[in-house]
């Protein structure tokens, strides 16, 4: 082989060592600069609501969320004073208890007022007297009520009137629980009650 070829290759090994030299820095560098891994996350999927709570019931019972355990529940929080929304909330469970007929024992639901300055546990039992008796009212403390709507995430607001008396604005969701208390989804109850009791029945 002639000397200029001999030469020629050797500077092509060289180049080729060189670059493969260099690319296992690059390699090695990319590797020790880059950060390390997440961690895997797996989502349940469900939301966290609900939780720990301790008040009494229209008759002047103590509730708590064991109450919850055995039954698909219904909750609604609202106030005795509400001039619509809450009513009309009760009374549409009220058409679903009466849709389920015999099954009504096998599930219940819960009025949770978010005005306990006014909503003791006598006028709540005027006040729920009127729906299916399948409706149970609870009311507490201040600081009870305040525990339990930050459990079930929900909002409310005392909204003053020009006579001096006050409003409620509040969160205006039926939560369906399962029978063993754990939250669902809210639930629709703006529906034909024949659907809406079959759906809970699925939770029977």
């Amino acid at each position: 082989m002639a000397p200029h070829s001999i030469s020629q290759r050797s500077k092509i090994i060289a180049l080729f060592a060189a670059f493969a030299a260099g690319a296992l820095v690059l390699v090695v560098a990319v590797t020790l600069l880059a950060p390390p891994p997440r961690p895997t996350v797996t989502s349940t999927g469900t939301a966290q609501v609900g939780g720990p709570f301790r008040l009494v019931d229209q008759t002047g019972a103590p509730v708590t969320e064991a109450i919850l355990k055995g039954k698909p529940s219904l909750i609604f929080f609202g106030f005795t004073h509400c001039p619509d929304v809450c009513p009309t909330a009760l009374f549409e469970m009220t058409e679903i208890f009466t849709a389920l007929g015999p099954d009504a024992a096998k599930a219940q639901a819960f009025f949770v007022t978010v005005d306990p300055e006014r909503d003791t546990p006598e006028s709540l039992k005027d006040y729920v007297s009127s729906f299916a008796p399948q409706i149970r009212g609870l009311t507490g403390s201040p600081e009870a009520i305040e525990a339990i709507k930050k459990e079930y995430r929900v909002y409310s607001r005392k909204v003053p009137l020009k006579d001096g008396d006050y409003t409620m604005d509040h969160t205006a969701v039926v939560y369906l629980m399962d029978k063993t208390g754990t939250f669902v989804a809210p639930f629709n109850s703006k529906r034909p009650p024949a659907e809406a009791a079959a759906e809970l029945k699925r939770y029977f």
